[in-house]
Protein backbone atom coordinates (compact mmCIF):
# COMPACT_ATOMS: atom_id res chain seq x y z
CA UNK A 1 0.00 0.00 0.00
CA UNK A 2 1.24 3.51 -0.66
CA UNK A 3 2.00 6.09 1.53
CA UNK A 4 -0.57 8.38 1.13
CA UNK A 5 1.80 11.75 2.70
CA UNK A 6 4.76 10.52 -0.26
CA UNK A 7 1.89 11.13 -3.01
CA UNK A 8 0.71 14.33 -1.71
CA UNK A 9 4.64 14.83 -2.14
CA UNK A 10 4.72 13.62 -5.58
CA UNK A 11 1.18 16.07 -6.11
CA UNK A 12 2.32 18.77 -4.87
CA UNK A 13 6.36 18.77 -6.34
CA UNK A 14 5.18 17.75 -9.49
CA UNK A 15 2.95 21.17 -9.68
CA UNK A 16 5.60 23.07 -8.73
CA UNK A 17 7.97 21.83 -11.16
CA UNK A 18 5.11 21.16 -14.48
CA UNK A 19 2.69 23.86 -13.30
CA UNK A 20 4.41 26.97 -12.00
CA UNK A 21 7.79 26.15 -13.61
CA UNK A 22 10.28 25.93 -10.92
CA UNK A 23 12.96 24.06 -11.32
CA UNK A 24 13.18 20.78 -9.58
CA UNK A 25 15.74 20.89 -6.29
CA UNK A 26 17.40 17.15 -6.86
CA UNK A 27 18.51 16.83 -3.39
CA UNK A 28 19.10 12.75 -1.77
CA UNK A 29 15.25 13.36 0.06
CA UNK A 30 13.72 14.01 -3.69
CA UNK A 31 15.61 11.18 -5.04
CA UNK A 32 14.32 9.14 -2.66
CA UNK A 33 10.50 10.17 -2.80
CA UNK A 34 11.22 9.16 -6.70
CA UNK A 35 12.47 6.07 -6.12
CA UNK A 36 10.26 4.95 -3.60
CA UNK A 37 7.43 6.46 -5.09
CA UNK A 38 8.33 5.45 -8.84
CA UNK A 39 7.70 1.83 -7.51
CA UNK A 40 5.27 2.05 -6.16
CA UNK A 41 3.03 3.00 -9.60
CA UNK A 42 4.86 0.01 -11.39
CA UNK A 43 7.87 1.73 -12.61
CA UNK A 44 10.80 -0.77 -12.90
CA UNK A 45 13.73 0.10 -10.36
CA UNK A 46 16.38 0.15 -12.94
CA UNK A 47 14.14 2.31 -15.08
CA UNK A 48 14.15 4.67 -12.24
CA UNK A 49 17.43 4.38 -11.36
CA UNK A 50 18.19 5.77 -14.73
CA UNK A 51 16.18 8.20 -14.71
CA UNK A 52 17.49 9.52 -11.08
CA UNK A 53 20.91 10.41 -12.85
CA UNK A 54 20.15 13.67 -14.00
CA UNK A 55 17.68 16.49 -13.13
CA UNK A 56 15.60 16.49 -16.64
CA UNK A 57 15.17 12.79 -16.52
CA UNK A 58 14.36 12.87 -12.62
CA UNK A 59 11.69 15.49 -13.79
CA UNK A 60 10.49 13.73 -16.95
CA UNK A 61 9.92 10.53 -13.91
CA UNK A 62 8.37 12.65 -11.54
CA UNK A 63 5.90 13.73 -14.55
CA UNK A 64 5.34 10.22 -14.81
CA UNK A 65 4.52 9.17 -11.72
CA UNK A 66 2.12 11.80 -11.07
CA UNK A 67 0.06 11.24 -14.20
CA UNK A 68 0.06 7.50 -13.09
CA UNK A 69 -1.30 8.62 -9.86
CA UNK A 70 -3.89 11.13 -11.26
CA UNK A 71 -5.04 8.69 -14.28
CA UNK A 72 -5.21 5.71 -12.28
CA UNK A 73 -7.25 7.48 -9.02
CA UNK A 74 -9.53 8.97 -12.39
CA UNK A 75 -10.18 5.44 -13.82
CA UNK A 76 -10.74 3.92 -10.64
CA UNK A 77 -13.16 6.55 -9.28
CA UNK A 78 -15.25 6.16 -12.69
CA UNK A 79 -14.98 2.25 -13.00
CA UNK A 80 -16.16 2.13 -9.27
CA UNK A 81 -18.99 4.32 -9.73
CA UNK A 82 -20.42 2.79 -13.02
CA UNK A 83 -20.23 -0.74 -11.28
CA UNK A 84 -22.56 1.08 -8.61
CA UNK A 85 -24.52 2.16 -11.10
CA UNK A 86 -25.26 -1.18 -12.67
CA UNK A 87 -25.53 -2.99 -9.76
CA UNK A 88 -28.02 -0.65 -8.53
CA UNK A 89 -30.01 -1.05 -11.63
CA UNK A 90 -30.05 -4.69 -11.14
CA UNK A 91 -27.54 -5.92 -13.43
CA UNK A 92 -24.42 -7.48 -11.86
CA UNK A 93 -23.03 -8.75 -14.74
CA UNK A 94 -22.96 -5.27 -15.94
CA UNK A 95 -21.65 -3.79 -13.05
CA UNK A 96 -18.56 -6.76 -13.25
CA UNK A 97 -17.69 -5.25 -16.52
CA UNK A 98 -15.70 -1.76 -15.61
CA UNK A 99 -13.88 -3.15 -12.89
CA UNK A 100 -12.79 -5.87 -15.19
CA UNK A 101 -11.61 -3.71 -17.92
CA UNK A 102 -9.93 -1.38 -15.18
CA UNK A 103 -7.99 -4.53 -14.43
CA UNK A 104 -7.40 -5.07 -18.23
CA UNK A 105 -5.47 -1.10 -18.47
CA UNK A 106 -4.46 -0.50 -15.28
CA UNK A 107 -0.67 -0.57 -13.81
CA UNK A 108 -0.43 1.06 -10.61
CA UNK A 109 -0.53 -1.84 -7.72
CA UNK A 110 -2.75 0.43 -5.16
CA UNK A 111 -5.31 0.38 -7.55
CA UNK A 112 -5.53 -2.93 -9.38
CA UNK A 113 -5.92 -4.18 -5.27
CA UNK A 114 -8.88 -1.57 -4.97
CA UNK A 115 -10.38 -2.72 -7.63
CA UNK A 116 -10.00 -6.62 -7.27
CA UNK A 117 -11.32 -5.93 -3.98
CA UNK A 118 -14.94 -4.10 -5.40
CA UNK A 119 -15.04 -7.11 -8.11
CA UNK A 120 -14.75 -9.76 -5.24
CA UNK A 121 -17.36 -7.97 -3.20
CA UNK A 122 -19.75 -8.57 -6.43
CA UNK A 123 -18.67 -11.75 -6.55
CA UNK A 124 -19.77 -12.48 -3.14
CA UNK A 125 -23.47 -10.98 -4.38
Amino acid sequence: MPEHDAWNKIWELNHRVTDLGEPLAFTDEVRALLRETAAEVAIAPEVAATALQGEVSAAALLKEIAWRIRVGSWRLSRAIHEAIKRQEEGDLEGARAPLLELLDVEVVPFYRELAQVQLDALEGL
